[in-house]
C-alpha cells in the first residue's frame, strides 16, 4: 500500500516542481496536494494498524506522515493564499527527520537505495525551508527543477519498479550507488545553470507575475 502512495508522491512533486517553474497554476496544484496529502495520512494509519508488533513495519510507515502533512499543509496554503513561513519551518523539521530515516533505512531496515532516497528528500525539504521559511526567492527555479526531478527519481520510477517486481531483481548496492552519483552530479550541475537563467530573467524584468513558492 505504501508503494502505491509513493507513485502519487511522484505525481505531486512533479506538479509542484512545474508550479515553481511557472508552468502550473498554484491553486490547481493545491488540489492535487490535498488529494495526495490525504492519501499519505490514511496509508500509514492503515499500515500501522495492520503491522501488529512488527517494529520495522511501523518504522517504515511512520515516515510517510511527514509527507502527508506537508502536502496537506501546502494544499491548504495554496488554496487559501496563506503565508508560507509555517510550512517552510515544518520543512526544516522534515529535512532533519529525513536524515534520521536515512540512517534507519541503512542500519535498521538494511535498505540502502531508500537510505539514499531519504537523503534526496532531506536535501529537497531543506530547499523548501530556505525558499518558503527564509524567503530566498532566488532559489525558486533551482528548487523547481530539483522538485520535478525528484518526483520521478525518488518516487514515481522506484514505485513502478517495485510494483512490477523489477526493483527487487537488481543489486541493491549498485542501485544505491547509481542514485547517489546521479543526485550529486545532476543537482550540482543544475546550480550554475539555474543561477545563470535567474540572472538573465532579472535583467529582462518580471514576466508571468508573482511566484508563489510551495512544494
Amino acid at each position: 500500500m505504501g508503494v502505491v502512495g509513493l507513485l502519487y508522491v511522484g505525481a505531486v512533486l512533479f506538479i509542484n516542481g512545474l508550479m515553481l517553474l511557472g508552468r502550473v497554476d498554484p491553486r490547481s496544484a493545491g488540489i492535487l496536494n490535498l488529494f495526495v496529502g490525504a492519501l499519505q495520512v490514511i496509508t500509514p494509519i492503515v499500515l500501522i494498524i495492520t503491522a501488529g508488533n512488527r517494529a520495522d513495519a511501523i518504522l517504515g510507515a511512520s515516515g510517510i506522515f511527514l509527507f502527508g502533512f506537508t502536502y496537506l499543509y501546502v494544499g491548504v496554503g495554496l488554496l487559501g493564499t496563506f503565508d508560507t513561513t509555517g510550512v517552510g519551518y515544518f520543512s526544516l523539521f522534515v529535512a532533519v527527520m529525513a536524515l534520521g530515516y536515512s540512517f534507519a533505512n541503512f542500519r535498521v531496515l538494511r535498505d540502502r537505495p531508500f537510505s539514499v532516497i531519504w537523503l534526496y528528500w532531506a536535501f529537497l525539504w531543506f530547499l523548501f525551508f530556505l525558499l518558503l521559511g527564509l524567503k530566498h526567492a532566488n532559489l525558486t527555479t533551482y528548487t523547481g527543477w530539483v522538485t520535478a526531478i525528484e518526483g520521478w527519481v525518488t518516487a514515481a520510477i522506484p514505485s513502478f519498479l517495485l510494483l512490477t517486481g523489477y526493483w527487487q531483481r537488481w543489486n541493491q548496492n549498485i542501485v544505491a550507488t547509481v542514485l547517489l552519483v546521479f543526485g550529486v552530479v545532476v543537482f550540482a550541475a543544475l546550480w550554475p545553470l539555474t543561477r545563470k537563467r535567474g540572472a538573465l530573467s532579472s535583467r529582462a524584468g518580471p514576466a508571468g507575475g508573482e511566484t508563489i513558492p510551495a512544494h
